[in-house]
């Protein structure tokens, strides 16, 4: 049975910074392609960030250059690192995966990634 369990939200001041963790079991976690989504309230699920297998990384023009996606094959765990946070950023935060790669836009859908997990709150206030 595949699990991803995310933690590491909370509330934190604008400017600040957190990191995010999304621990993966059952599945062969070096094989999948990873990504983060938000989902701010009264909105849909956008995508944040995706890292493949190899690495490579793709970010929302939203957090480009605030945020840093990143995986530890070894802990079968991905990060994702947000820095000069904003009220904005405010959302739940979940991890996705996925086995196929996603090419192009398809790695921005909701709809492509197979596992989900329950997701972290993040607030960014004053």
């Amino acid at each position: 049975q595949v699990q991803l369990v995310e933690s590491g939200g909370e509330l934190v001041r604008p400017g600040g910074s957190l990191r995010l963790s999304c621990a993966a079991s059952g599945l062969t976690f070096s094989t999948y392609y990873m990504g983060w989504f938000r989902q701010a309230p009264g909105k849909e699920r956008e995508f944040v960030a995706h890292i493949t297998r190899g690495s490579s990384t793709f970010y929302a023009d939203s957090v480009k250059g605030r945020f840093s996606i990143s995986r530890d094959n070894a802990k079968n765990t991905v990060y994702l690192q947000m820095n000069s946070l904003k009220p904005e950023d405010t959302a739940v935060y979940y991890c996705a995966a996925n086995m196929e790669q996603l090419i192009g836009t398809a790695k921005y859908r909701t709809s492509e990634y197979d596992y989900w997990g329950q997701g972290t709150q993040v607030a960014v206030s004053s």
